[in-house]
């Protein structure tokens, strides 16, 4: 299975300098460690997921000014929130036949506020990188049909994130946020 994952890291592209300057310069993920990442989650969750050779994935990193924006337009929030997902697959999952096998499946895009992520790792007390793979992993399984309407849903999906985290080396000692 490969996965491609495109990776816009526009957070840190537009405000290295401050990065660096407030302390931050270990929170900044590499593109190979999220690919890393994201193949390992993918190669756990394939046997819930449509089949297929491969998977495609974006991720966007920004700021709330940004996520504002995608908040407001597309869930009529009036506020900045900490991930998005936009799922390629919500409406019509392709049946097998219809998959090219040379192709990978496209799952969607997630997207990440940096701002918002980093008063959240604040709030909880665990680094930067673990609250941006919590919010990833979230956002995947959302592209993958998760949801939490309800408290068990919610459960659920929380410990499902635990355990992508755990596979990838991050140590969760928290069961919801």
């Amino acid at each position: 299975m490969r996965v491609e994952l495109y990776v816009q890291d526009c957070y840190y592209e537009s405000s290295q300098s401050e990065a660096l300057c407030s302390g931050e310069k270990d929170a900044h993920i590499t593109v190979e460690t999220w690919k890393d990442w994201f193949e390992c989650w993918l190669e756990i969750l394939q046997p819930s997921i449509s089949p297929a050779s491969g998977y495609e994935v974006g991720l966007r990193l920004t700021d709330n000014s940004e996520i504002l924006t995608l908040n407001q337009q597309y869930r009529h929030q009036n506020k900045p929130t900490d991930v998005l997902s936009f799922a390629a697959l919500e409406v019509d999952t392709p049946q097998l036949a219809e998959i090219d096998a040379q192709e990978p499946l496209y799952l969607g895009d997630i997207v990440i506020s940096v701002e918002t992520a980093q008063q959240q790792a604040q709030q909880q007390e665990h680094p930067l990188p673990t609250e941006l793979a919590w919010l990833a992993a979230h956002g995947l399984l959302h592209l993958l049909g998760w949801d939490h309407p309800d408290e068990e849903s919610l459960s659920q999906m929380l410990k499902q994130q635990v355990m992508l985290l755990k596979a990838v080396g991050i140590d969760t000692d928290f069961e919801e946020q």
